[in-house]
């Protein structure tokens, strides 16, 4: 073990200042003036976090510097800060990117975790929280101790912890892998997003595989283009980042990525037989999806209790990434049916009424296209009504598709605020609502108030129907400027339903 057994993460050799100054001296624009003899047992970003004897890392940010809260960080005990520029209050590491340098370093001090663990990550557009939860239920059933890493929870041994975003900064990447090591985890599932990659967070994570979903159009506030996101998302796929190369072949950008990767490379598919892992025989109804799986090891059937067509692609990711490091994958197969459901990922909300009410993270094009003829498929003579939203801060691109794709599959769709961050809530709504009423194939409802909005949709539903509150999954909260408000997508969905006591308006023919 390289931590001390009486405080799981902290290095048992001790890292002086000096010794950090070393470590960093190819990148060091400046080193610390003073305090040469410290010892470093840490490493945080937080400074809320910080506990004594960590080394803070001040970033820049959007929205404020770091070294704004370097007092809070030097009162919980921080000895030494890493920034772009010189702290005023502690002895600093000044280094022109310190995003950059941030992971190795975290991994350096932690004693290199993730050498120690089967670290397997995943990476796309759309599915890859199901795909994590997926893998996760995978390497377990094979007997494996697991760890997972999350858009959703952070969970281990130890319990489970809500995950602040799909992927945390990097002092949080390698401390929690240090604590899984420490834990006795030995596989762990990271979900990892393309904000995670170009910013660093997963630097100094050494992969076992790596798994690519798919890719559609998304974070381009971010990214600016397709073309530089897919190249976000291929980063990781290098010999210096990971042994092997999961990637769906189904999908466009995956057929691209697959024929570049410079490792070890293994497929899955549902419509190509030579890839490594195949998937046939695929059904999906109210009470989950079915199909085969054939592998190298042999073929078996599948059953999970996740909805949708698209669950079989994350099913073939996770059972790929176990076939690629020799595990057993007709014993994962077997296992992926104890996984009850995925926070959020068409997620049930049951009152026992007769309307099949669902919440959902689909916040795309290429989600809804997905997902939304499958639901159309469950009630082909009954009603879908659908509430949508826009978040603000992301592509305004995506907001008048977001609206057109609803209109084309649904019924009914309410268009409705989510959360808007430092935008006026009228104009993502406007832009929403302009791409639903263009699509002039359903009725389509404006409200801003979202609690409303879910009654309004609720009022439009009778025995049979379905209603789908898409886009925030199981967030908790909304944000609008300062103002942070409790809303669980999940839980006033089933007041809404109560609330109307189930006396649908009369009923609009679908057009």
């Amino acid at each position: 073990m390289h931590t001390d057994p009486d405080d799981p993460c902290r290095p048992t050799r001790r890292i002086q200042v000096r010794d950090v100054a070393e470590h960093l001296h190819d990148v060091l624009r400046s080193g610390p003036q003073g305090g040469h003899d410290r010892v470093i047992t840490g490493i945080s970003d937080d400074s809320r976090a910080v506990r004594p004897g960590d080394l803070y890392v001040a970033l820049p940010g959007h929205h404020a510097h770091g070294l704004e809260f370097e007092a809070e960080a030097a009162t919980h005990g921080a000895v030494a800060v890493l920034s772009d520029r010189p702290s005023r209050l502690l002895p600093t590491f000044v280094v022109d990117r310190p995003r950059e340098v941030v992971g190795p370093l975290a991994s350096w001090i932690l004693g290199y975790p993730s050498h120690d663990l089967q670290v397997h990550g995943i990476t796309g557009t759309n599915g890859k929280t199901s795909a994590t939860y997926l893998l996760d239920t995978a390497l377990a059933a094979t007997g494996v101790v697991t760890g997972m890493i999350g858009g959703v929870v952070v969970r281990g041994p130890a319990g489970t912890r809500p995950a602040t975003r799909t992927t945390p900064e990097a002092s949080v990447v390698h401390r929690t892998l240090a604590e899984f090591r420490d834990q006795g985890v030995q596989a762990v599932t990271l979900e990892v997003s393309s904000h995670g990659i170009s910013q660093g967070r997963v630097d100094g994570v050494r992969f076992r595989t790596v798994a690519f979903t798919n890719l559609g159009r998304d974070h381009l506030d971010f990214h600016h283009t397709m073309e530089q996101y897919f190249a976000a998302k291929a980063a990781l796929f290098t010999a210096d980042r990971t042994q092997t190369a999961v990637v769906n072949i189904d999908d466009e950008y995956g057929r691209r990525l697959a024929a570049s990767v410079d490792v070890p490379l293994w497929t899955h598919s549902t419509r190509d037989p030579r890839a490594d892992v195949y998937a046939d025989t695929i059904r999906c109804d109210l009470h989950g999806t079915t199909f085969t799986v054939h592998t190298p090891a042999g073929s078996a059937p599948v059953r999970l209790s996740l909805l949708g067509p698209h669950q079989v692609a994350n099913a073939l990711t996770a059972l790929t990434s176990v076939a690629a490091v020799d595990g057993d994958v007709l014993q994962a197969a077997a296992g992926l049916e104890t996984l009850a459901g995925v926070p959020g990922r068409l997620e049930r909300v049951d009152t026992g009424e007769g309307v099949l009410a669902l919440v959902d993270y689909m916040h795309n094009t290429s989600g809804q296209r997905e997902l939304l003829p499958f639901l159309r498929s469950l009630a082909p003579e009954r009603r879908l009504v659908l509430v949508i939203s826009a978040t603000g801060e992301r592509d305004p691109g995506k907001r008048f598709p977001l609206g057109h794709t609803a209109a084309t599959y649904a019924d009914v769709v309410v268009v409705t605020d989510d959360s808007p961050l430092s935008e006026d809530p009228r104009v993502l709504r406007d832009a929403v609502a302009e791409g639903a009423f263009a699509a002039r194939s359903a009725r389509v409802v404006v409200e801003a108030d979202r609690r409303r909005a879910f009654d309004i949709a609720v009022a439009h539903t009778g025995p049979g129907d379905v209603v789908v509150v898409a886009g925030r999954g199981c967030e908790p909260r909304l944000v609008s400027g300062d103002m942070v408000q409790v809303f669980d997508d999940r839980d006033e969905l089933r007041r809404a339903l109560r609330r109307a006591q189930h006396r649908p308006v009369s009923r609009v023919p679908r057009p």
